[in-house]
């Protein structure tokens, strides 16, 4: 049973390994996310645990498998959230999301002052490196999240007994245990990476000033960390004992079940987020494009990661207040994926479908996909979205393919600054429900001029690689390097030379768009 932890939802599938990946059931259930003006971002864990519960039971009852016959349980998740719990497994307050930035002051305190490199006191962004291999210089590091519930709720900062990330949470609540495992522990930056180490950091911790007590044990992904509670298995319908594995983020584990698993291997992930990841065998950091190889489930690999906040989430956006009659001006209104004559499954589909004729490049118009302001190449928690370049022919069409273009585009400048310092592969695995549309499928390989792969289920990805380290844990499989051959490509796109000649033109305009307006940025959202 392998749980898929997302931003807005979980997904929960049960799989069988064997000389295959099979999925034998699946079933999804949303939950809310709160973001306020202030920068915050906040989640209920319990309505992640009631999602989970809910959709458990529901995969169960689809399979028509008895509970005792679940060998193991893993997770695939969200990163660099903040669960803080209390002596009895209790969330103390909201978890605070990987996207909330309200902790702007504390960073200035804790890091952004005093003689600088790349925005990061010199004194601390020295050993930072040498000994995490990265440095806590964003705003949205949960270090900085931690320090700003200590200043600002006192009093829930007595209570705290472990500070814990999205999917420790869900072990605790199965297990009564805490524990994180070493790539949620490497996300916090203050997990020492250097071999004989490969624990919580002393000295980066009593630099940033975090009490080393609040950390819980570290585990591997592969490892069992406990089995379910008599209490956890009554909620879920699952059977106690069941064998309950450390698993991974979604950061260590899409590409693990995009099969992107070899040195040198690249995977482009798009969900709410996004990123590109290039498989390497030592740390490499890049602190003026907030680039970090970041520890992985496989030992002794890293996965260099450039991360976009909002990639799926813009295509939301634009269904939500583009696509749809947002004001009311029609007299009748029918969704198109309710329609008896439609051949589209929603209303996604039909969108890149209608987008598909608009010629490459929009007549000049250009997205930025920041929503949420954006952290890599370039650390701008004010930037925002916008379309650049309107004229009076740009219709509705235009502007939704430019919202696939500009994530495309970023995606392309991920591609370009992680080789400063690696190669990428030539051919690209291609997951999330980003992957679903052969449109922007074949945007991305005209933006970036790679063959794109995408696997048979490419929205699954991160339940797949959760359930590979539960069959690694098991016994099942070796090691995680056999997800190469088990999980193969279905679809290929290659890239089209005229589209990759009009993209490249404006590729080179999108780039300097931040650096433009970025005075008026400040100036609007400051």
């Amino acid at each position: 049973m392998a749980y898929d932890i997302g931003t807005t939802g979980v997904k929960t599938c049960l799989f069988h390994i064997e000389s295959g990946v099979e999925l034998i059931a699946s079933a999804m259930e949303g939950y809310s996310l709160t973001v306020s003006p202030d920068g915050s971002a906040e989640q209920n864990p319990a309505e992640w645990w009631s999602a989970i519960c809910n959709t458990t039971k529901q995969v169960l009852a689809q399979a028509g498998v008895d509970p005792k016959e679940v060998d193991g349980i893993s997770f695939c998740s969200q990163m660099q959230g903040l669960v803080l719990v209390d002596k009895a497994g209790k969330p103390i307050r909201n978890a605070m999301s990987y996207m909330d930035q309200r902790a702007g002051e504390e960073l200035k305190k804790g890091m952004a002052n005093g003689v600088q490199i790349a925005g990061a006191n010199i004194f601390k962004l020295i050993p930072s490196l040498m000994i995490t291999g990265a440095v806590a210089a964003s705003v949205k590091d949960p270090v900085w999240k931690y320090k700003w519930v200590e200043a600002h709720e006192p009093e829930n900062f007595k209570r705290v007994f472990k500070w814990l990330d999205v999917k420790e949470y869900i072990i605790c609540k199965m297990t009564d245990k805490c524990v994180m495992t070493q790539d949620s522990a490497f996300a916090t930056l203050l997990y020492d990476i250097r071999d004989g180490h490969k624990c919580w950091s002393p000295k980066i911790c009593k630099l940033l000033g975090v009490n080393t007590e609040h950390l819980p044990p570290i585990r591997k992904s592969t490892d069992q960390v406990g089995t379910l509670t008599e209490q956890a298995a009554k909620e879920l319908g699952l059977a106690p004992g069941t064998a309950v594995f450390g698993g991974g983020g979604d950061a260590s584990l899409i590409g693990v079940g995009a099969g992107s698993v070899g040195l040198g291997d690249t995977h482009i992930y798009s969900g709410t987020s996004g990123w590109v990841s290039t498989v390497v065998d030592h740390s490499i950091v890049d602190t003026s494009a907030m680039i970090a190889a970041v520890v992985g489930a496989q030992d002794g690999y890293y996965n260099y990661f450039a991360e976009l906040e909002t990639a799926g989430k813009c295509l939301e956006w634009v269904k939500d207040h583009l696509a749809l009659d947002e004001i009311g001006i029609y007299l009748k209104k029918e969704h198109v994926a309710e329609s008896k004559e439609s051949v589209f499954t929603s209303l996604y589909d039909y969108m890149t479908d209608v987008i598909e004729k608009v010629p490459a490049g929009c007549g000049g118009v250009i997205f930025t996909p920041w929503l949420h302001g954006n952290r890599c190449p370039f650390e701008g928690p004010n930037a925002r979205g916008m379309f650049f370049n309107i004229s009076l022919e740009t219709g509705k069409t235009e502007l939704i393919r430019a919202v696939l273009e500009g994530v495309c585009h970023h995606l392309h400048w991920f591609i370009e600054t992680q080789e400063k310092k690696v190669r990428t592969s030539d051919t690209i695995r291609f997951v999330g429900g980003g992957a679903l549309s052969r449109v922007t499928c074949q945007i991305l390989a005209d933006c970036t001029g790679k063959t794109v792969e995408v696997t048979a289920q490419p929205q699954n990805v991160g339940s797949v690689g959760a359930a590979m380290t539960a069959a690694v844990g098991l016994g099942l499989l070796n090691d995680l390097q056999q997800a190469k051959s088990l999980i193969p490509a279905e679809k290929t796109y290659k890239p089209n030379p005229a589209n990759r000649a009009v993209y490249d033109k404006s590729y080179e305009v999108y780039k300097q768009l931040y650096k433009s307006n970025k005075a008026h940025f400040d100036a609007l959202n400051g």
